[in-house]
C-alpha cells in the first residue's frame, strides 16, 4: 500500500478501471482511507441492476463488479470492502459513472466500460465519494 500513498496520504499513481484501463481519477485527488462501512443489502433495484443500501454500523458491502445486464438473479453477491480512496469533488473524477439514487446511495461505475461498482456516495454528504481500493488499478504514467 506504501507505493499507492504519497506523504500526505493521497493517491500516488493514476487510478484506472481493471477493465478496460480507462483513467478514473488522476494523481493527488484521492485520499486513503481504511475503515469499514456498512451497508444493508436488500432486493435489487430493477431499474439500475444495483442492490438498494442503506449505512448501518461500520461496513460497506459492494457487489461484485459485473456489467448491469450481467445481473441474472435476485441473489446478490459481494464482499465487505475495507480500503477506500475518498473524493471530496464529484468534478474530480475522469471517466466515472453514477447509478441512480437506490436510497441515499449512488453507486460509481467505469463510464467507458460499465463495470461497477467500484465505489459508491451518499448524497446525504456531497463532500464524499469513495473509490475501492480492490476494485480499480492503479498505474505509473
Amino acid at each position: 500500500m506504501d507505493d499507492l500513498v504519497d506523504v500526505v496520504g493521497k493517491n500516488s499513481k493514476w487510478i484506472v478501471c481493471k477493465f478496460c484501463q480507462s483513467k478514473v481519477l488522476r494523481p493527488s485527488t484521492a485520499t486513503y482511507e481504511e475503515r469499514e462501512y456498512c451497508v444493508l443489502s436488500l432486493p435489487l433495484c430493477s431499474v439500475i441492476k444495483f442492490v438498494p443500501s442503506f449505512h448501518l454500523h461500520d461496513q460497506l458491502f459492494l457487489p461484485f463488479i459485473q456489467k448491469k445486464e450481467e445481473f441474472a438473479s435476485e441473489l446478490l453477491q459481494g464482499e465487505t470492502l475495507t480500503r477506500h480512496w475518498l473524493v471530496s469533488d464529484m468534478f474530480a473524477f475522469e471517466n466515472v459513472g453514477f447509478s441512480m439514487t437506490v436510497g441515499s446511495i449512488k453507486y460509481l461505475a467505469c463510464a467507458d466500460c460499465d463495470r461497477g461498482p467500484i465505489g459508491w456516495h451518499d448524497i446525504t454528504d456531497n463532500t464524499k465519494f469513495y473509490v475501492a481500493v480492490e476494485r480499480v488499478e492503479h498505474i505509473k504514467m
